[in-house]
């Protein structure tokens, strides 16, 4: 089968499309990539909180998938908004990498290692809060770009430390900085982090079919069970929100986070069952209940909500 796959043109991006492209390829698929820019790949200099476009990672790649242009999209699953447009499905969502985030820094150990006032890069306001939180004094500065971008600027002694997910580094063999992998209850973790979404025409049941191969039961549960939460809280995805779905013998365990932007309010609660849809509205119609919902209408009436990279 000939499928053309969708892709933004990062270096992690381009890792993904390849990784699944190979695995396409594995078994007798003929297969190309098309770089598509999409509006978050083109304004580097805001802060994403502060961008006013939703699905900014995925609205031109769905455009070009709606056009019959490619036949599937890779994601990143954290960058595709909760709820899709139904021409629309997610296809595969395969085995997934560590969800956890990672401090990298040249000289400091750990978050509690680094000297008073450190100056911190991130432009994700999930690890924002949850730093503030841990470490009120640290400076947070915005840090954007591509995956190597982060790093040189770190290098160059800009930041005295940057947080990046763990699966992305893992990805590109880029782990020499990584100083320590943040427990879940230090900084929980974006909802989808470290899992690929395949994104299809939700009527196109040859390439359905084609990728059913790739679907990792384990990793669509706990994703499902994350976005459902995110969908409940308000589905966006750019706003101090953390979810950690695992399989624990045999059932599911979620742990959740919303916190105010300025670390002072941390509201965590978590749950465990077998239906993963049913788990991730009960913990979030409970976080909603302990202030949740007040934390994030504040949030939402400064910035429309909005995903983060990677």
């Amino acid at each position: 089968m000939r499928l053309r796959i969708g892709s933004r043109g990062s270096q992690l991006a381009l890792w993904q499309a390849n990784h699944i492209a190979g695995r396409l390829r594995e078994r007798g698929n003929e297969v190309e990539i098309q770089v598509i820019h999409t509006t978050g790949d083109k304004i580097l200099d805001v802060a994403l909180a502060k961008v006013g476009a939703k699905g900014m990672f995925t609205k031109e790649i769905e455009e070009a998938l709606a056009a019959e242009q490619i036949d599937l999209a890779v994601h990143s699953l954290k960058d595709l908004p909760t709820e899709l447009a139904e021409d629309f499905a997610i296809g595969a969502i395969p085995a997934r990498e560590d969800p956890r985030d990672a401090l990298c820094s040249a000289d400091y150990a750990a978050v509690e290692k680094l000297p008073p006032h450190a100056k911190v890069g991130t432009s994700s306001l999930r690890r924002e809060a949850q730093l503030r939180a841990i470490r009120p004094d640290l400076v947070i500065h915005p840090l954007r770009g591509n995956v190597d971008t982060r790093l040189r600027k770190l290098e160059s002694g800009e930041y005295e430390a940057i947080i990046l997910a763990l699966s992305g580094l893992r990805r590109l063999g880029k782990t020499e900085l990584v100083r320590q992998i943040m427990p879940i209850e230090l900084m929980c973790p974006a909802a989808g982090q470290g899992a690929l979404a395949i994104e299809i025409r939700s009527a196109d049941l040859d390439v359905r079919s084609a990728l059913i191969f790739l679907d990792n039961e384990a990793a669509r549960s706990e994703t499902e069970c994350e976005r459902m939460l995110l969908k409940k809280l308000g589905g966006g995805c750019q706003v101090p929100i953390g979810a950690n779905a695992k399989f624990r013998g045999g059932a599911l365990h979620l742990e959740a986070v919303v916190a105010s932007p300025d670390g002072k309010t941390i509201l965590r609660d978590s749950g465990e069952g077998e239906d993963a849809i049913a788990l991730g509205a009960l913990v979030g119609g409970r976080l909603l209940k302990k202030g949740g919902g007040a934390i994030l209408e504040k949030v939402y009436a400064h910035a429309g909500p909005q995903p983060e990279q990677p």
